[in-house]
């Protein structure tokens, strides 16, 4: 029992996971001798408040993508679902739970449109939510036009980004971590979790084996389309403002973070773990950068960067580790 837990917490160690909480370590250090302000609670305060909507995304679609998909569309959910409940408040709705509900039901809906197509019609993934992609974002448009509406009650506003008493982090974070948890425990302790995997690796395989395959799929876009509405609200009330620009690009930070977590674009394999990871990671680097005073656009270039690197890496690994295990065997 002992040789197994010793086993379990080298290969603990040993992960891609624990790479990113080192890198994450070396950022907080590096930054906070050479930027001020970093590693400060108002730095963390900023962390958190960036990363709670990237990580509510990208719970759900660090599930799609372990089963060979991929949903594009998020951030023109999350926009959409922004002048939604934007003109459900102007229109006189004047229930903001009432407004939240009616959001969470828009992103499930649109949500299930994605999977419709993916999951009922076979399409793929890609072409598919590239589509809804400028679809949404264009609804967004038609419902608002360039206004913005920002006359919500104040104690909605300053309480979405309230702190834990005694703390400076806000108190949605909590939110977060019980999805994560839950998330977590279904991907990683369950007949449905393992079923995943079999169809990242294997569709047809899996299917033969009695998996649903296209019903499951289906439900996971709809997941993710709820949790990106679930984000557009958090967007809504932390900036007091409702337009159809909000969180335009969001879906670039969301798939970096998942493919830097570890999770093959090709399907099958990663985990939340290292996923959790690279979101405190991008949303630490990010706002280090920004105290540096280093420029938007350089920004996007970094994250495009380690995108690059999250695809590229695992392959590169993969052939160096074969090439030195045919050399190895090779030896006489």
């Amino acid at each position: 029992m002992a040789e197994g837990t010793v086993a379990r917490l080298r290969s603990i160690a040993g992960s891609w996971a624990a790479i990113l909480i080192v890198a994450l370590v070396l950022v907080v250090v590096v930054g906070g001798v050479s930027v001020e302000g970093v590693a400060g609670p108002r730095f963390w305060r900023f962390v958190t408040l960036e990363t709670i909507p990237i990580a509510l995304i990208a719970l759900p679609m660090t599930l799609v993508v372990i089963t060979g998909e991929i949903d594009l569309s998020v951030a023109s959910v999350l926009g959409l679902t922004c002048t939604v409940m934007g003109g459900l408040w102007v229109w006189g709705v004047d229930s903001l739970p009432l407004v939240i509900v009616l959001c969470l039901l828009l992103g499930a809906l649109l949500g299930a449109v994605n999977g419709l197509f993916v999951a009922g019609f076979g399409l793929p993934s890609l072409a598919v939510t590239i589509g809804t992609l400028a679809l949404y974002r264009g609804l967004a448009y038609v419902v608002l036009g360039d206004r913005a509406v920002a006359d919500y009650p104040p104690e909605w506003t300053t309480g979405a980004i309230g702190a834990i008493p005694g703390l400076t982090i806000p108190w949605a974070i909590i939110v977060v971590a019980v999805l994560a948890l839950v998330a977590a425990i279904v991907l990683h302790a369950t007949p449905v979790g393992r079923g995943l995997y079999a169809m990242g690796n294997n569709a047809e395989a899996a299917r033969f084996t009695g998996i649903p395959v296209a019903r499951t799929k289906f439900w996971l876009f709809v997941a993710t389309g709820t949790m990106s509405a679930l984000a557009g609200v958090f967007w809504t009330l932390r900036f007091a403002s409702a337009r159809a620009d909000n969180g335009m690009g969001l879906e670039l930070a969301v798939v970096a973070a998942v493919l830097l977590g570890g999770v093959s674009i090709f399907g099958g394999r990663g985990g939340l773990l290292g996923v959790i990871a690279a979101v405190i990671l991008l949303g630490t680097l990010r706002n280090a950068l920004q105290l540096a005073y280093v420029p938007a656009n350089t920004l996007t270039i970094v994250t495009g960067s380690l995108l690059i690197v999250s695809v590229v890496g695992p392959n590169v690994a993969g052939m160096l580790r074969d090439r030195l295990r045919r050399r190895r065997s090779a030896v006489p």
